[in-house]
């Protein structure tokens, strides 16, 4: 384990566990680093054929460290969540995510992103952006509407309210709700059948299926653009500063 992303090899399957779980797997820049550079990995290894995405200690993850994220410079820490963004867009491999817990921020963004979820009944989705002063990333704001139309849209993102795994199914969000002892063996046996197909043929459908690279691209960078933006406001560094007080018990 390096940098906390365990990593292993299955039968074709690249799994990927965020192992930070005293901090609810809360993504740090050196977390995305790894991750973008599994990535890669899979993209050039021919015996990998699907990637499975996980948490640990019964968390998916609770989306980014804002501690470390303030702590390395807020611009720097936003680049950083950028890359990753950029390279969930462009990946090729078919990505498999299996979700207990906590679900937030682009712990719940990026399964716009993957081809298979599945959650455990104890999972919880957020998308808490404007709540911090900020805006939708990782595409959701083109994503979320193609994927579940734009006034259920509106609802989790302007009202930023939690949902959990049933009705993350019942918007299509994730293929099914699983019971927890069931949910890693049950979402590889599903990354194992894709690993197993025509890798070429997977591909090609996958890229059939999404939205245009271009235009995705195109949402993810003005999102950044106003990300950044909102980082600067008293808004949201006022409900980093409340989080960041509450995190350490003040």
């Amino acid at each position: 384990m390096a940098d906390h992303v365990a990593i292993s090899r299955e039968d074709g399957v690249l799994l990927l566990r965020l192992a930070r779980p005293e901090k609810k797997n809360a993504l740090t820049r050196a977390m995305y680093e790894r991750l973008i550079e599994a990535f890669a990995e899979a993209e050039g290894n021919e015996t990998i054929g699907a990637i499975l995405l996980t948490g640990s200690g019964g968390s998916f993850t609770a989306g980014n460290d804002l501690g470390d994220f303030l702590a390395c410079g807020s611009e720097a820490g936003a680049a950083e969540a950028l890359r990753f963004v950029k390279a969930l867009a462009m990946l090729d491999t078919p990505l498999v995510a299996a979700v207990e817990g906590v679900a937030v921020g682009i712990g719940a963004t990026l399964i716009l992103h993957c081809d298979l979820a599945y959650a455990a009944p104890s999972a919880t989705f957020r998308m808490p952006f404007v709540d911090l002063g900020l805006v939708p990333e990782a595409g959701s704001s083109l994503l979320l509407p193609q994927r579940i139309g734009m006034t259920k849209a509106a609802e989790l993102l302007l009202l930023a309210e939690p949902f959990d795994a049933a009705e993350a199914c019942r918007l299509g969000l994730v293929n099914a709700v699983v019971p927890t002892d069931d949910l890693v063996p049950q979402a590889l046996a599903a990354a194992r059948k894709l690993a197993a197909k025509p890798r070429e043929a997977v591909r090609a459908a996958r890229r059939l299926m999404r939205a245009d690279r271009a235009t995705l691209l195109a949402a993810i960078e003005a999102e950044a653009q106003a990300f950044r933006a909102a980082l600067a406001s008293p808004t949201a560094q006022a409900a980093f500063r409340a989080f960041l007080g509450k995190a350490q018990g003040r």
